[in-house]
């Protein structure tokens, strides 16, 4: 279930309220991540690339509480889990739709409910999110550029809190096979300590996939 979180620490407290008053309070980090284990793991069990980039994505940001967590004028929500919400191509124009799916820690449930709701958007594409909801994470890909700096169009009243999640063309770099990685984030919630936990982890999982089905 989604629970406040009393910031009782006073400096963490004067860190969320410093960093909520500002006009443009999100940060961006860029780098690239080595996916040579995950593209072998991929062709290996004959997954989809997408949905499973979209699972590793998610399943990082629901173990670190802060990328859980969402701001509600002067509070602090966590939930208890937050979904994906990632652009697809579609049959109707030649620009992306929003394709909004249920988070599962277990991977076959989530490989084959995305695949399903993906296969919906094709034809019957949408770009409005659910009124009053806020327990997305807003995933794109950017499969044409290997890009080393990445910013986002929203809106910043009210307060949006919502991680947006970016990943670029993936390319070669001596026996390295490297992919553009943009994390975005609301400062008053997440920090850079979280933002490099998240690189950490998300390296962790690309480097050995295996283990986190497991």
């Amino acid at each position: 279930m989604s629970k406040y979180i009393d910031l009782s620490n006073p400096h963490r407290k004067k860190h969320f309220e410093f960093f909520r008053r500002m006009d443009q309070p999100h940060f961006n980090i860029c780098a690239n991540v080595e996916i040579g284990q995950f593209l072998d793991f991929i062709k290996k069990g004959a997954y989809p690339f997408t949905p499973t980039m979209v699972y590793f994505i998610a399943r990082v940001a629901n173990e670190i509480p802060e990328f859980r967590w969402r701001i509600r004028a002067d509070k602090i929500l966590e939930h208890e889990a937050v979904h994906p919400s990632f652009t697809v191509n579609t049959a109707e124009a030649d620009v992306f739709s929003f394709c909004t799916v249920d988070y599962y820690a277990q991977f076959p449930a989530f490989i084959n409910n995305t695949l399903k709701v993906m296969d919906e958007m094709l034809n019957n594409p949408s770009m409005e999110d659910e009124v009053g909801r806020d327990d997305y994470l807003f995933l794109s890909a950017i499969p044409w550029v290997s890009f080393t700096s990445f910013s986002h169009a929203m809106h910043y009243t009210p307060a949006d809190s919502v991680p947006r999640i970016t990943w670029g063309k993936y390319f070669k770099e001596g026996e390295k096979t490297l992919m553009p990685l943009s994390v975005q984030a609301h400062h008053a919630v997440v920090d850079g300590r979280h933002t490099g936990k998240y690189f950490e982890l998300f390296q962790k999982y690309m480097s050995n996939p295996v283990s986190v089905l497991s």
